[in-house]
């Protein structure tokens, strides 16, 4: 769920030829250029959200009690679906990156090839599938059904008011890809799909704000984008303290001690992030990921995952 590079960029016609086509520079050895390759391409991958989300992923299987052989499979899986996208996000994007001079973008600069970009996604999709499938038939299905919407993310949806749906798709199915890989299938609790949607909405909205304006010259018009700076800072902490709320209000029981401190410190954060926005271009996103983290810890206390 970008790092905090944007998680899935979109809306440029896709790069043929590139100044990185051209291969070695004159006097620049083929070993340099091939190491300033692998470099661009683990850039272009989107790293940072990438491995956040991984991370997410393997503490989600391990608290559920997959074990450690089995959560390095679905670990594995959500890792390929993630380079995926992150490598289609940019070699479609590249173009429009470079016309807006934006900084940090390899295939838009020229240190890597778009084709080599498009062929790292392709094969990242590659690996992607059977990893997922081995999981379980229907938790591989829910997996590659988000995979297949961070694809039309960036291919389509990225532009357009249906913006959030991948996020929402993407974030919601983790625990429910975790669950469905435990023995026996068990559905997930309703509670983790519905805080890991809104969760998926909150970084939806918190990775496009700093973008907005760009964004807009670009001609992308996304939710965020419609809504504008002022709309997204106000809706922003709605879903970051639905998710808390849901996760504290949802399991049987009454609220605890360790809910009420959860609430507490999402409201913080939540509040903090878009009130610094305009200070620190990453405190919106800074502020989600804050949520997040104080949710998957209330998350893990009370069970990641299962019936």
């Amino acid at each position: 769920m970008d790092a905090t590079d944007r998680v899935s960029p979109a809306g440029a016609e896709p790069v043929g030829a590139d100044p990185a086509e051209a291969g070695p520079a004159a006097g620049d050895p083929a070993g340099a250029w091939r190491r300033g390759r692998v470099v661009g391409l683990a850039l272009t991958c989107h790293p940072g959200p990438a491995l956040a989300v991984t991370a997410l992923t393997l503490a989600l299987a391990l608290g559920s009690g997959l074990g450690g052989p089995r959560s390095t499979l679905v670990t594995a899986a959500v890792l390929t679906g993630q380079l995926s996208v992150g490598w289609c996000n940019d070699a479609y994007d590249a173009r429009r990156d470079a016309d807006a001079g934006r900084r940090g973008k390899p295939a838009a600069d020229g240190r890597v090839q778009g084709r080599a970009v498009w062929t790292a996604a392709m094969s990242a999709l590659a690996l992607c599938v059977p990893l997922s499938l081995a999981c379980g038939v229907l938790a591989g299905a829910v997996h590659l059904a988000a995979v297949a919407a961070a694809w039309l993310y960036n291919l389509r949806l990225k532009a357009t008011a249906l913006s959030w749906l991948p996020y929402v798709a993407g974030f919601g199915a983790l625990p429910a890809t975790v669950a469905l890989s435990l023995p026996g299938g068990p559905w997930p609790r309703w509670w983790t799909v519905t805080a890991g949607a809104l969760l998926g909405f909150a970084a939806h909205l918190a990775d496009t704000l700093p973008d907005i304006a760009a964004d807009r010259a670009a001609g992308i018009r996304g939710l965020p984008h419609r809504l504008g700076d002022r709309g997204t800072r106000l809706l922003l902490p709605v879903p970051l303290l639905g998710a808390t709320a849901v996760l504290a209000f949802g399991p049987p029981g009454p609220l605890d001690g360790g809910g009420a401190a959860a609430l507490a410190l999402a409201g913080a954060a939540s509040l903090a992030g878009p009130a610094l926005g305009r200070r620190w271009r990453k405190a919106a996103l800074a502020g989600a990921v804050a949520v997040a983290s104080v949710d998957l810890a209330l998350l893990l206390a009370r069970g990641a995952a299962g019936a």
